[in-house]
């Protein structure tokens, strides 16, 4: 059968069963594992020979490795090395021990065993990442603990890809590859490692230059496929070059964007690795054996929690802290798949350990976001200091919390962008700044702003930038198109976030309103007040009368301008200002016509006077609804003109 009909086949089952998996939230690696247990030799055979489809697979790994050396960071590593070389060295280091010794109980060799407690030692990366982050837990004590430890496995399975395939050779020989293995990574580390740095930054700085989404693309696929070759041709694994060549660029400014770029290669080719590890998995003989696989399953879930647990307590964590870690890492991971795939390919394990074991990690991560979902109900059942320590860890970050300011997310970091910054660095707001000019985010981060290369119109670079806990997201280019893009992905991912948008002139105008823009700022309009503002004053016009007259138009033009609160001191400096609209508090007191009825009802827009605000229990709703319906101790906002505004008070508090 050819190549191109099986590609196409597993790519429509693939489709159909990752929409499924989404549906019940089950992670997307369980539908293709699927997909290739259903079309595999084991059970429909659809495919009878899968070998291209396999040899394609294997980039899906390079793919994942190169992602792994993007999260690579020498300064991360130091700042968690206890619990990375630690507890993370010490859970792989025990569970491959472990599953040693009782492979050779079993009958097996120690190779067999290491290989295997290799495969079983790893969690999943891309689950627990991924509920850390749903849960909003990275920052918690057992979240600090889950990452360090998935660090250190993700990182272990370099030297296991290394020192696997040598198990097949006998004890000498064995040896000398090793000793021969190790030389060579330590020289070719020592030359990619000293000279890439620099050579990759600079070369990325040309690449980018070209301002070229498709020349940025490929020179992403050349350096990963490239270095990962290289390592090939020296004897050592591809595996090692993708994430050398991960780790090169992890120090870059140009990170996030290449990150953002390879996800879909990524993720497709991985797709079709897990799609293989499926028709590894022999139904009959596993349902044959369904108590042997339960066994495993229970075991691996009971010992990882116990190890992962104790390993935790041994470094001080508390009892609350140790149970959860031990619960979040305790089924197994992809890493796991990879493992198994090589122990497959060199016919290390018996085919019913290979079998047993498959089984029991696809089921250990299908029950892994079960596990996380009630974990807390277990801690708080088992773990008798876990309320005092909830409670005292909530008022820590609720301290922390108050002393926290929002940010702004500048979209965008030329000269419109760098004024901006400069007016919220001088009222001392923070901000994250994206731009794809290289040779601009390379100067300004060189003076100490913080800006970074990423492209804004992506979903992904704008949760990179923190969206979820921004104030405000500013566009200050003026590509329509483009702050289109923005406006999706910001209102998805944080519906309530107000976004200030900039363009050219007022054609956009309405569109950008549309999108969801909170302020639009057409440039045109703009810079001819500035014009005419500085020719009227030239010309004699009084400076209070033009300030005025800008005014009243950005009223007319800018939501958030409309109006002001008047005072004693506006009547002295400006009598001629009477008639203007103006804003106005109205506070709906016991008994008052307004309580119980809606905006609708009250009908105050005929009347010239807009309701711009509502404050109930000192919460702030901007431009309310008409089925709004108000409450005693409500403050309402009008704007109008006096006469109207006296008129609508008389309306909200008599009737």
């Amino acid at each position: 059968m050819e190549t191109l009909p099986i590609i196409l086949m597993l790519l429509g089952a693939s489709v159909v069963t990752v929409v499924l998996f989404r549906r019940i939230n089950l992670p997307p690696v369980l539908g293709y594992l699927l997909v290739g247990t259903l079309i595999g030799p084991h059970a429909l055979n659809l495919v009878e020979g899968f070998a291209g489809v396999e040899h394609l697979a294997e980039f899906g790994v390079v793919f994942l490795m190169f992602s792994i050396g993007l999260e690579f960071s020498l300064p991360k590593l130091y700042a968690m090395k206890r619990i990375v070389f630690g507890l993370g060295f010490l859970q792989v280091l025990v569970t491959l021990a472990a599953v040693t010794a009782i492979a050779l109980a079993l009958g097996m060799s120690w190779q067999a065993g290491v290989a295997l407690g290799g495969a079983l030692a790893m969690s999943s990366t891309a689950v627990l990442s991924k509920l850390l982050t749903d849960r909003l837990e990275l920052d918690a004590k057992h979240g600090r603990e889950v990452v360090g430890v998935l660090l250190f496995q993700d990182l272990a399975v370099v030297p296991l890809l290394i020192l696997i395939p040598s198990f097949s050779r006998s004890p000498e020989q064995m040896a000398l590859i090793m000793l021969l293995a190790l030389l060579k990574a330590v020289v070719v580390l020592s030359l990619v490692l000293f000279f890439g740095q620099n050579l990759m930054r600079k070369w990325f700085y040309i690449v980018a230059r070209g301002k070229s989404a498709e020349l940025f693309m490929l020179n992403v696929l050349l350096i990963t496929l490239g270095l990962a070759y290289l390592t090939q041709v020296t004897g050592l694994s591809l595996a090692l070059g993708a994430f050398v060549a991960g780790m090169l660029i992890s120090e870059t400014e140009y990170r996030h964007q290449v990150e953002e770029d390879i996800k879909p290669f990524r993720d497709v080719l991985m797709g079709l690795f897990f799609v293989t590890i499926g028709m590894m998995l022999d139904i009959p003989l596993v349902v044959h054996h369904v108590a042997l696989v339960l066994a495993l399953l229970a075991a691996l879930l009971a010992v990882k929690f116990a190890l992962v647990g104790g390993l935790s307590r041994f470094f001080g964590s508390t009892s609350g802290t140790s149970m959860r870690t031990g619960l979040w890492l305790c089924a197994g991971g992809e890493f796991g798949f990879v493992l198994l795939s090589e122990i497959r390919r060199l016919d290390l394990a018996p085919s019913l350990a290979l079998q047993v074991t498959l089984a029991a990690l696809v089921l250990s991560m299908m029950l892994a976001p079960i596990v996380v979902q009630y974990s807390d109900r277990l801690v708080l059942r088992f773990a008798t200091s876990e309320w005092l320590m909830r409670s005292m860890e909530l008022t820590l970050v609720a301290a922390q919390s108050m002393r926290t300011e929002k940010h702004a997310v500048i979209c965008g970091f030329g000269r419109s962008g760098q004024y901006l910054a400069r007016f919220l660095a001088q009222e001392h707001v923070s901000y994250v700044a994206l731009d794809l000019d290289p040779e601009r985010v390379r100067e300004a981060a060189a003076a100490g702003e913080n800006v970074v290369y990423g492209d804004t119109t992506r979903r992904e670079t704008l949760v990179a930038a923190g969206i979820a806990r921004a104030s405000v997201v500013i566009v200050s280019f003026a590509d329509t198109r483009a702050a289109e893009k923005v406006l999706h992905h910001v209102h998805e991912l944080n519906p309530g976030l107000p976004v200030v948008v900039r363009t050219l002139d007022e054609k956009d105008f309405d569109i950008l309103h549309r999108a969801g823009a909170a302020e639009v700022v057409p440039e045109s309009l703009e810079a001819s007040m500035m014009l005419a503002s500085h020719a009227l004053i030239l010309l004699g016009v009084p400076i209070n009368r033009v300030l005025k007259r800008i005014r009243q138009t950005r009223v007319v033009r800018y939501r958030t301008l409309r109006g002001f609160f008047h005072g004693e001191s506006d009547r002295e400096e400006d009598p001629h200002d009477l008639d203007e609209p103006r804003l106005h508090s109205v506070q709906l007191v016991a008994g008052a016509y307004a309580i119980g009825r809606t905006l609708r009802d009250l009908a105050v827009a005929g009347r010239g006077v807009e309701v711009t605000a509502v404050r109930r229990r000192n919460i702030r709703a901007l431009e309310p609804s008409d089925d709004t319906r108000f409450e005693a101790g409500d403050v309402v906002v009008l704007l109008g003109v006096p006469e109207a505004l006296a008129v609508v008070e008389g309306r909200f508090l008599k009737g």
